[in-house]
């Protein structure tokens, strides 16, 4: 066995050791617990940026459009959306939908909505995705046109929010009124939010009779507070390590999917060293992904190939993982000019930036003993997440790691990749430039038929995995720990919370 994958076996071990904590759950209830890492910031899903926020508020909220399983655009509320002309969106919603205070909504809360992303005055970090909104036109009681600056065929994605109502303002943060099925019952920050059924919820009433979301910051209160059965369930908020001791209490049970998040390893192309494709190369052939998901994700993971997951209707299929070849590796170095120095000194010295957080230094040391096998000596510097993204946004890297989170839209690629992208403007925190994948990535964004777009971007997608601006490690499998006796569960590829409304306990 290979001296890495050796130590994560041996690490992994550790963790699956029964515990004589698990005990079946004895504590009546109505309605729902559920624990979460994080507290949310506010209940207003036009400044919310934070994850807490924005799943609750899907259960509060009623959207325009939603994403599908295949993260295709798809009418939620809207009973009609079309694109008259790439200038011009058309959405209807029905008659008869009500607000938790009993207003109905009509096409003024709609436009309301999005026009607070044109208004100098409002304040919110989700306003740079409306940039190409121009205007947006009451129509008729029901019925509203977005106007755009520019064509875009990716815009729908952006009309994915929450609606709120005509006038809403910095009260919602605290005090939100939606149509979703279901209303704010309390709402004690950094502690909890209880919300209790709508029954005049347009989509149907929910099943259960309360849901409250506990906070509960440490991971392993978490996992003592399902074992003793006072908490129902917990939605991605446990590594993998646990959701492995977990899986072995009997009253417990676990449901599992494949999510859009992505991790990865990233380079600076503006480092002389790594601007030599052969060597970023050799790096990804170096690291065993395989491993990785086995060992340290235990295997609630799968390998990744691209930013676009694998179940959206723009990947490409046909690019492959990465192989683990590590002498595939020592002949792109031998060819950079890298050769063996011998006598056990490395070919090169590169630096890894990383986070504190565990999972990712315990990766990092993998990868850094991957590294190692092949000639390359990596030194690996952890720091707090804002200090790292600092770094990594002033190129003041030369590898990193980090994870994309629910990435839904194919439009990534123009974000990540594009040449026009990089920081502040964009993304592009690698600084890759590539006058091909510009093109197709510009023409994806202006084409207008969905079959064009995929074509274009898959296209684009095996032109950046061949430069190897990032080494794609693997795809997160959402999971879901929950009491056995806990009926409804099922994921979504973006793990949204609109699930719960149907989830129920057997007594």
């Amino acid at each position: 066995m290979r001296k890495a994958t050796a130590a994560m076996a041996l690490w992994a071990a550790a963790w699956l050791l029964p515990s004589a904590c698990g005990t079946a759950p004895n504590e009546p209830r109505t309605g729902l617990v559920i624990a979460m890492q994080n507290a949310p910031a506010t209940m207003d899903p036009g400044v919310a940026l934070d994850e807490a926020s924005q799943k609750i508020q899907q259960l509060v909220f009623s959207s325009l459009l939603k994403i599908d399983d295949h993260l295709r655009v798809a009418p939620d509320l809207a009973t009609r959306f079309e694109a008259l002309d790439p200038l011009t969106y058309v959405a209807e919603i029905p008659a008869g939908v009500r607000f938790h205070d009993g207003r109905e909504m009509t096409a003024k809360d709609v436009a309301f909505t999005f026009r607070r992303f044109l208004d100098p005055a409002f304040v919110s970090g989700r306003k740079g995705a409306y940039h190409d909104l121009a205007s947006v036109e009451v129509r008729g009681p029901y019925t509203v046109a977005f106007h755009l600056s520019r064509p875009a065929a990716s815009f729908p994605i952006n009309l994915v929010m929450s609606l709120v109502p005509d006038g809403t303002g910095a009260e919602a943060a605290r005090h939100p009124v939606g149509s979703g099925p279901y209303r704010l019952r309390e709402f004690v920050p950094d502690d909890h939010v209880t919300l209790d059924p709508f029954p005049s919820a347009f989509g149907g009433v929910a099943k259960n009779s309360q849901i409250t979301f506990k906070v509960v910051p440490d991971e392993t209160m978490r996992g003592l507070e399902l074992r003793k059965g006072s908490v129902d369930l917990v939605v991605n908020d446990m590594s993998p390590d646990l959701v492995a001791s977990l899986r072995q209490v009997p009253h417990l049970q676990v449901v599992t999917a494949l999510g859009t998040d992505y991790a990865y390893l990233g380079f600076n192309l503006r480092d002389p060293i790594l601007a030599d494709l052969r060597v970023r190369q050799a790096v990804a052939t170096a690291i065993d992904v395989g491993s990785i998901v086995k060992y340290l994700r235990r295997g609630l993971a799968e390998p990744a190939t691209s930013i676009v997951p694998p179940m959206s209707w723009a990947h490409a299929d046909d690019i492959a993982p990465t192989p683990y070849d590590p002498a595939r590796a020592r002949a792109l170095l031998d060819e950079a000019g890298h050769r063996d120095p011998g006598n056990g000194r490395p070919r090169l010295h590169l630096t890894l930036k990383t986070s504190t957080a565990e999972a990712y230094r315990v990766q990092a040391a993998v990868i850094q003993r991957n590294l190692a096998d092949v000639g390359i000596a990596c030194d690996i510097l952890t720091s707090e997440f804002s200090t790292l993204m600092a770094d990594v946004l002033h190129g003041n890297v030369q590898l990193y790691t980090l994870q994309w989170i629910g990435v839904t839209d194919p439009d990534m690629l123009r974000r990540v990749f594009s040449s026009t992208q990089v920081p502040p403007a964009g993304f592009n925190r690698g600084f890759y430039r590539s006058p091909r994948a510009d093109q197709l990535i510009d023409e994806a964004t202006a084409a207008s038929d969905e079959g064009d777009r995929a074509t274009l971007y898959k296209t684009a997608a095996r032109v950046i995995a061949a430069d190897v601006p990032y080494v794609s490690l693997w795809y997160r499998t959402n999971t879901i720990v929950a009491q056995s006796n806990v009926t409804g569960l099922t994921l979504s590829p973006t793990a949204d919370f609109g699930f719960l409304a149907n989830v129920t306990r057997r007594q």
